[in-house]
């Protein structure tokens, strides 16, 4: 009698593309726009630890400059983050990217509009609300995983396997 895969593992495999098979499979690319997302998202490898060091690069380059240009650094670093979050979200649904992508888009509006007005409202905190924005997101996934087993946000209830065609 042959065996059918966990639940678990079906919703967990990961295809080539994936961050070093963390993230779930991208969804079908069905459209142009999808299929352009899918070229152009850093999914792994370099690419994808050249993205995170240039947000990185953002941020170390905003402690040295004077307020305005702090916040326009710490406001893009922010909208890089979040735009690459949401994206990865919009493919292949990773948990964390629900929470961080919305929070790293909002902060990064929320950055820029403070240097347009020259100072900051949160004392300076920017980079420091960036990074629990971060915090938020892997305890949202962790909540996610240990309830549903899985990293991918689906409508597949818990406890039950996927329909078998």
């Amino acid at each position: 009698m042959a065996t059918r895969p966990s639940h678990r593992a079906t919703l967990t495999c990961c295809s080539t593309r994936s961050l070093w098979g963390w993230s779930p499979p991208p969804l079908p690319a069905d459209t142009h726009l999808k299929r352009f997302v899918d070229r152009v998202l850093p999914r792994t490898g370099l690419a994808a630890v050249l993205y995170f060091a240039a947000i990185w690069g953002l941020l170390n380059l905003a402690t040295a400059l004077p307020v305005r240009w702090s916040l326009t650094m710490d406001g893009l670093a922010a909208l890089a983050a979040g735009g690459w979050c949401s994206l990865n979200f919009w493919r292949c649904r990773h948990a964390h990217c629900l929470v961080t992508g919305v929070g790293w888009l909002a902060l990064g509006v929320f950055a820029v509009a403070e240097a347009g007005i020259g100072r900051s409202l949160i004392g300076g905190h920017e980079e420091h609300l960036l990074l629990g924005v971060l915090v938020a997101g892997l305890l949202f996934e962790g909540m996610w995983c240990r309830v549903r087993g899985t990293n991918a946000v689906t409508s597949i209830p818990s406890g039950r396997p996927p329909a078998v065609a």
